[in-house]
């Protein structure tokens, strides 16, 4: 019942339904346009390699851009921005369907139509979560719930990656890939133009301009970059096990490998959703910093595990068990960027978190795809995945360094002493 309160504590919070249903909704094109991209291309060209490069350059683009959309979010407000982009987005996908047909000579267009598409793409992430941290701010009575409100953002933004190749898959089954991207073109305009003008977004008030970012912003913030070399370490994880466990699916699989890996990685992140519910109710260490390093040195030995799981039977067990670690992580990372990071710079942290976790991620697929294949197979290919995280563990680890100091200095400036 303690746990229902809180979560209903969340829910009444004036603008929440909005943030957590239609956010939800128009995030559904992460899950679903890199898919539905690569089977249109797939089909203009016959050839999964060129249309995986429009999917790199979709996912480069975006993870280039979404700093500077952050940037102007932080100065202007997220309304307009998240207005903005949810016209040009689907704009640029219905522009690279056009392009799509237009004979032979279409592939340089579908390039660059997926770059603009990418490019564009709304920072909802970003203005979301800091949405929250604003709510659930130390003077706005509600800041007991800030971990409750970042554990229910982060185990529903699951379901954007379990649902997203699901329609994907159903709007094949009744019509094309073509429809599937316009599937994600509109509920990428319809829920982000919803949030934009929910009275979340609305309500929100200028920051002082001597807050605004300049230069480098954020990655100049004290414990900063050093967080971000966490998430770059989770993003490298996440990323090769998306190659990992297909590959493990193919050796052991006597049927449908392709089924058993989605299978697979589907129990994935159940594990990581019961986790992110539990952890959503308990109380907020003292110590985030030392007990985010803590869920990153679990995260990293559940790969070690996986490691040695003989049967797709045992894998799944262990991915269950070891993904009750991945929503807590990922909570408490958005928590620590919210506390280091000035509140007229948040925005911009945000997407330069989804900057590097994109990049990393990419990196990461592709550095387990020739350990696979090349260098001793799935089992090293694993430990690989475990060691990114533990570099990020060590990291946070550490008694005095940036990551603990600049949440010290966050706490000391939100509860000040008595003189």
């Amino acid at each position: 019942m303690t746990a229902l309160r809180q979560y209903l504590g969340v829910w009444r919070i004036p603008g929440a339904p909005m943030l957590l249903i239609t956010g939800i909704i128009g995030r559904l094109g992460i899950g679903m346009t890199p898919l539905a991209l690569l089977l249109v291309v797939e089909q203009v060209t016959g050839r999964y390699s060129l249309a995986a490069i429009a999917g790199g350059i979709y996912a480069l683009a975006g993870a280039a851009l979404s700093p500077v959309a952050g940037r102007i979010a932080d100065r202007v407000g997220p309304s307009p921005v998240l207005l903005l982009t949810a016209v040009a987005h689907p704009l640029a996908l219905i522009g690279l369907l056009l392009a799509s047909r237009s004979g032979d000579d279409a592939l340089p267009v579908i390039y660059l139509t997926a770059g603009v598409a990418g490019a564009t793409y709304p920072p909802l992430s970003a203005a979301i979560r800091g949405a929250w941290n604003d709510l659930t701010g130390p003077n706005s009575g509600r800041y007991h719930l800030r971990n409750t409100a970042l554990a229910a953002e982060t185990t529903l933004f699951e379901i954007v990656f379990v649902l997203g190749p699901l329609l994907v898959a159903g709007f094949v089954l009744v019509a094309d890939a073509a429809a599937a991207l316009i599937g994600a073109a509109v509920v990428t305009l319809v829920g982000t133009t919803a949030v934009a003008l929910g009275r979340v977004m609305r309500g929100w008030r200028p920051h002082p301009q001597e807050h605004h970012a300049r230069g480098l912003g954020p990655l100049r913030v004290p414990g900063f970059p050093a967080l971000l070399i966490c998430v770059a370490g989770l993003g490298i994880a996440f990323g090769a096990a998306g190659v990992i466990v297909p590959a493990f699916a193919s050796d052991h699989a006597t049927g449908d490998p392709e089924s058993l890996a989605g299978v697979l990685l589907a129990v994935w992140g159940v594990g990581s959703a019961i986790g992110g519910l539990l952890f959503g109710v308990r109380k907020p260490a003292p110590n985030m910093t030392r007990q985010f390093a803590l869920l990153l040195a679990a995260l990293a030995a559940t790969f070690a595990v996986f490691a040695v799981m003989p049967t797709p039977l045992a894998l799944g067990v262990a991915l269950v068990v070891g993904g009750a670690t991945i929503a807590p992580a990922l909570t408490l990372e958005n928590t620590l960027v919210g506390r280091i990071a000035p509140t007229g710079m948040l925005n911009e942290a945000y997407t330069w978190v989804v900057t590097v976790a994109v990049a990393s991620s990419a990196a990461g697929g592709s550095v387990a795809g020739v350990i696979v294949d090349h260098a001793g197979g799935v089992r090293w290919a694993f430990l690989f995945a475990g060691a990114a995280v533990a570099v990020g563990a060590a990291v946070a680890a550490l008694p005095a360094g940036p990551i603990a100091r600049a949440e010290t200095t966050a706490v000391r400036a939100e509860h000040p002493v008595p003189v």
